[in-house]
């Protein structure tokens, strides 16, 4: 009988010993020091855990000035320019003071001026010499070229485009202006004033790469009228053309958008579509005529 305990006894003690073949149970592993966990508020590098430095502000100042003063020089060259109006040519559309953007993109994209647009553009033949150029100090002249402010240096001129090239326009005193033989109604003109009785004119055909350009305020304009004598007989050449002001900026009581009067859209006022019907007449006339012939041709050579 206790043979029989003693063999139980040892095959319960064999049972809890572990097997040769059975690897020893791996002991858990020492925990490893973790890196100091970043206080709140600190900026940390992904995996690294490295503290990222924030630059003070005054350091990121100078290139944000760089930033903005070369795009206001590419705006400025390219897109839009702010003219200041020095005169009183132009009232009272415009009032001497105002601060006008001028669109200088589409014209590098071939557009031109066209009638009734009020465009800038540089002195085409001493129109300006006897008028006193303005001594800015330093800081207006940088913020001027970087296009922070209009320049007052630059002698540009800002008139109302009346015809284009191929135009014929006159005006005699007492009446209107007229555009390829249509009177043009024009509700811009300053009250009081007339259409060009201080000076008549033509009638004057528009040669190609010109406009005729008039200010809103007649009698207060020295404009294509008063320069038929010089080198390109009161004509703008289109080359001059800075670009087309398209909004009143400045003072903001006096925003406002500069469209194109409806005056100029009367129908036959284009010369080029006045031409258009003919053009268009010949064009179609043009394979009836070949095809005539083809027929006349072709019985000759039958008969």
């Amino acid at each position: 009988m206790s043979d029989l305990a003693d063999g139980a006894q040892s095959e319960q003690a064999r049972s809890t010993e572990p097997s040769a073949a059975e690897p020893p149970a791996a002991e858990p592993a020492a925990a490893e020091p973790s890196a100091a966990a970043p206080e709140a508020g600190e900026d940390t590098e992904p995996q690294t855990g490295k503290k990222k430095s924030n630059r003070p502000f005054w350091k990121e100042l100078p290139l944000l000035i760089g930033i903005a003063l070369v795009l206001a020089l590419f705006i400025k060259t390219f897109l839009v320019q702010a003219f200041s109006i020095p005169s009183d040519s132009m009232q009272n559309t415009l009032q001497r003071g105002d601060r006008v953007l001028v669109d200088k993109l589409t014209p590098w994209f071939g557009s031109e001026p066209e009638r009734g647009e009020v465009v800038v553009f540089h002195d085409p033949d001493g129109w300006l010499d006897d008028e006193p150029t303005p001594k800015p100090n330093a800081a207006q002249k940088f913020l001027s070229f970087v296009g922070l402010m209009p320049s007052a240096e630059e002698k540009d001129l800002i008139k109302r485009t009346i015809a284009v090239a191929g135009d014929t326009v006159e005006c005699k005193k007492g009446g209107p202006v007229e555009v390829n033989g249509k009177a043009l109604t024009e509700p811009y003109i300053f009250p009081g004033n007339s259409a060009c009785d201080d000076m008549p004119f033509g009638p004057f055909k528009v040669p190609d790469g010109k406009i005729w350009v008039m200010g809103d305020h007649r009698q207060d304009s020295a404009d294509s009228r008063y320069h038929t004598s010089d080198a390109n007989k009161g004509f703008v050449p289109v080359s001059q053309v800075v670009g087309r002001a398209v909004v009143v900026a400045w003072p903001v009581n006096r925003w406002s958008v500069l469209s194109v009067p409806d005056t100029f859209d009367q129908p036959g006022i284009s010369a080029a579509a006045g031409a258009a019907p003919g053009v268009l007449g010949l064009a179609g006339a043009v394979p009836f005529v070949l095809r005539r012939r083809r027929r006349l041709t072709a019985g000759r050579t039958a008969g």
